[in-house]
């Protein structure tokens, strides 16, 4: 199966699975779900494809053993996560940005994680670099064990085994064979819009923000009165 490049050869799904295989398959994603290094993996458009190439026969493993193991994978990769997060702590916020490593990205996940709560390991899994840093973030906020644990599980089975039994029902329809690079393009692109429905939305807020001294309107802002009987 030729799939369309969304960038180097070795981020591409189908050269990745050729190439390391189901053992291939494990290492990205648990890289992905908690390690630094792996928030530049290709999550979705892998775990896609792995399906895709299961039921297609092109990957000789049986469907329920993938699925088992990328949850698997999943989950250890996000309690890795939060391990390091916990031993971490504060000073990862402090740490300067190298090029595989931005502060930026950091702070995404924390406001995300301070938004929903323990629900964003799980909302986070379907989020490219929001994912791989929310179980960090978790870690480092010393979020409840157990419910770690909970939220942990839920959302590795909904993203492990949900995006590639996606691929493995769509890989038996004949027009996805037929426009897979189209499909993986739009895969790409739904994981992004998240991203930048939150870039927007802050973006706008931003913008709506009053200068200091002024109201809603540019006006300059009226003191604040001291009281009902204040002196005229």
């Amino acid at each position: 199966m030729n799939t369309l490049a969304l960038g180097p050869q070795w981020l591409d799904p189908d050269y990745l699975i050729a190439t390391f295989g189901l053992i291939g398959v494990l290492v990205i994603v648990f890289a992905e779900s908690g390690l630094l290094i792996g928030f530049f993996l290709p999550g979705d458009s892998l775990l896609f494809t792995t399906g895709l190439l299961v039921t297609t026969n092109k990957l000789d493993r049986p469907l329920w053993l993938v699925c088992t193991l990328i949850v698997l994978a999943a989950v250890l990769g996000d309690q890795a996560g939060y391990l390091f997060g916990r031993k971490v702590g504060p000073s990862l916020f402090k740490r300067p940005d190298s090029r595989l490593f931005k502060q930026e990205n950091v702070e995404k996940a924390h406001e995300f994680f301070e938004k929903h709560g323990p629900k964003s390991l799980i909302l986070a899994r379907f989020v490219p670099i929001v994912r791989t840093f929310t179980p960090i973030i978790a870690g480092v906020s010393r979020m409840n064990y157990r419910s770690f644990i909970t939220f942990n599980l839920i959302g590795g089975a909904l993203w492990g085994a949900g995006v590639t039994l996606l691929g493995a029902s769509l890989g038996k329809v004949e027009f996805v064979h037929q426009h897979i690079e189209l499909i993986l393009v739009a895969i790409v692109l739904i994981s992004v819009v998240p991203i930048a429905i939150e870039f927007l939305r802050a973006r706008g807020k931003k913008d709506e923000a009053p200068a200091p001294g002024t109201d809603r309107d540019g006006a300059p802002a009226e003191p604040a009165r001291r009281g009902r009987h204040a002196k005229r």
